[in-house]
């Protein structure tokens, strides 16, 4: 029989816990908002993740691990078209493409990224299906629940503060005029460079985290530390005046313009590489 519940009687770290000392099989199902999440586990293990709107594929992995660039994975997707992910996999393992290590890795992360998601839904509805596991070709992990828990709960609470600090998304940056932290004291990550590299009044924080595959919380941690540093600011929108509110309302029976989060977002190479310029000659 499945276990149903809401999350605001039963959280996940609760629901977590109870997989783990009971040893369960079978998959987890979570639904809040707009969203919903599948979690699987083998004898309290958890062994796969996926999420509405998250593409979960092993091509799709590698390529946001940097193993494999958006070329080589359509090429990938195009030949192995018929085959499952853990036959992908073998072709390109025997193949000598990818390596045991790698698949492990990527798998591992992505599947983690997801679960440390859903600590923050705290409300909507649960179902666990006992026996009911991923689809026979999956690529699986085998991961201790422990370590998610403690690390999950971090996370929240990390989670929190930075929603706290930097409550929404939908805004956009710009270069600092002044740095308050000297050029020659920073040193920027690959995945700050990436967030850089799109700083642009026309881009906001959401549209670069989904260009860059990026999580809300990994984009709100990277985003805070350029801000704590100095090197970015918010671009604070302007008060809607009278006769801009009035233009609104006029145009309320308008058809809406194409969302910008549908759009590539925009590349500021000139600032980035004056930037660079810049740290080359300290």
């Amino acid at each position: 029989m499945a276990l149903k519940g809401r999350l605001e009687d039963f959280g996940i770290t609760q629901l977590l816990n109870l997989i783990n000392l009971a040893r369960k099989t079978g998959t987890l199902y979570l639904e809040t908002g707009g969203d919903s999440a599948e979690l699987s586990f083998r004898e309290g293990k958890l062994i796969y993740a996926t999420m509405a709107g998250v593409d979960s594929s092993l091509p799709a992995i590698l390529q946001q691990a940097g193993i494999f660039n958006p070329e080589q994975v359509q090429v990938i997707r195009a030949k192995m078209a018929s085959k499952t992910d853990r036959e992908i996999a073998q072709t390109l393992m025997t193949g000598k493409r990818l390596q045991p290590k790698d698949v492990a890795k990527s798998v591992r992360e992505h599947i983690l990224g997801l679960v440390y998601q859903v600590f923050s839904w705290n409300d909507g509805s649960f179902r666990f299906e006992p026996s009911k596991l991923p689809p026979s070709g999956t690529v699986n992990a085998s991961i201790a629940l422990e370590s998610v828990i403690m690390e999950g709960s971090r996370r929240l609470k990390e989670w929190e503060r930075l929603q706290d600090e930097l409550p929404d998304l939908d805004i956009s940056l710009k270069f600092a005029e002044r740095p308050t932290t000297p050029l020659r004291d920073i040193n920027l990550s690959v995945e700050e460079w990436r967030v850089i590299s799109f700083i642009n009044p026309r881009n906001s924080i959401r549209q670069i985290a989904q260009f860059n595959n990026m999580g809300e919380l990994q984009i709100r941690k990277i985003v805070y530390s350029l801000i704590q540093a100095g090197v970015v600011e918010v671009i604070r929108p302007p008060r809607p005046t009278a006769a801009a509110s009035g233009t609104a309302r006029a145009g309320a029976g308008q058809a809406a313009p194409v969302s910008d989060e549908m759009r590539r977002p925009a590349v500021k190479r000139g600032i980035v590489q004056k930037l660079i310029h810049r740290i080359r000659e300290l």
